[in-house]
This record gives C-alpha cells, structure tokens and sequence, in this order.
C-alpha cells in the first residue's frame, strides 16, 4: 500500500505531516472534515507546498531469497493516519510539559546557559532569548540550545 505525504497547517497557525491512503483524496477529507490539528484541533486545514514523498512497503523477490542474517533490515511501518496524530499529539504534549517545568530566565538566557556549562550554577533547564550572536557564542562554547516555537511556550500566548 503507497502512502502519499503532505505538509498541512491549520487556521492556527500549526504546521505538521500527515500520512494518507491514496484511496481516498487529501481534499475530499478536509473537506469533510475528517482531519484536525495534532496540537489545537482545529478542523479548517490547508495543504502546504511541500516536496512530493510516497511511502511504500513492498519488498523484491531478490531482496527476500537474501540471507537475512547478513543483511540490515528492510522493514518498514506505514502508521495510519490516526497513529500519527496521536504520536504527534503526545510529542507536542510531552514538549509542552518540559517547557512548562523550565524556568524563564528571559533575555539572561545565553548568561545562564553559560554558567551552567562552565559550572558556575546549577544545572537546570531554562528557556529565555538570545541574540543571533549569543547563540553563535553558545555554539562556540559547546553549548546546544534549540528554538522554542511560540506556540509550545504559554507565557508566549498570553
């Protein structure tokens, strides 16, 4: 069975992937309303440009007289469409819930980021904002840091 794989976003504003049967089209379920929003829920969806991708899960005849043993595994999923909202729901929830137990430190973020890579505090997890260049300082010092999307942040939607 072939999968297609589009990009869509809600009227929200939230952007995710959906895996969907070539059986029944992409428009007719949006247009009836069979797909929502892994994060808010939202029903009023459009489809995004994205790069065309179709997931299948046929094996050769070659491939299956190969010995096994020595070979890496072929085996491949083809999550339902249902499977990946709720995956994709639960990483967001996850997400959100770290977000929640860091402490805003606010514009200090790339201090505090530094002085618990060098030792000089508490290890903690925190979230704040950092300027293009002290980003670039974190990186220089080995420190990995990641871009927290407004909408995972409540203090954002406030």
């Amino acid at each position: 069975m072939a999968l297609k794989v589009f990009d869509l976003k809600c009227n929200q504003g939230h952007v995710f992937e959906g895996w969907f049967n070539t059986s029944v089209p992409l428009d007719e379920q949006i247009g009836q309303g069979m797909l929502e929003c892994p994060v808010c829920g939202s029903k009023t969806l459009e489809r995004q440009l994205s790069a065309s991708r179709i997931n299948t899960s046929k094996t050769s005849s070659a491939a299956m007289s190969e010995d096994v043993s020595t070979q890496p595994s072929n085996e491949v999923m083809a999550p339902s469409s249902e499977q990946v909202q709720q995956l994709q729901a639960q990483v967001l929830t996850y997400m959100r819930q770290m977000v929640k137990k860091s402490e805003n430190v606010g514009n200090r973020f790339a201090d505090e980021a530094l002085k618990m890579h060098r030792g000089e505090s508490k290890e903690r997890p925190i979230r704040g904002t950092a300027t293009v260049e002290e980003r670039q300082e974190l990186a220089e010092e080995g420190v990995s840091v990641m871009p927290l999307p407004d909408f995972l942040d409540d203090d954002k939607l406030q």
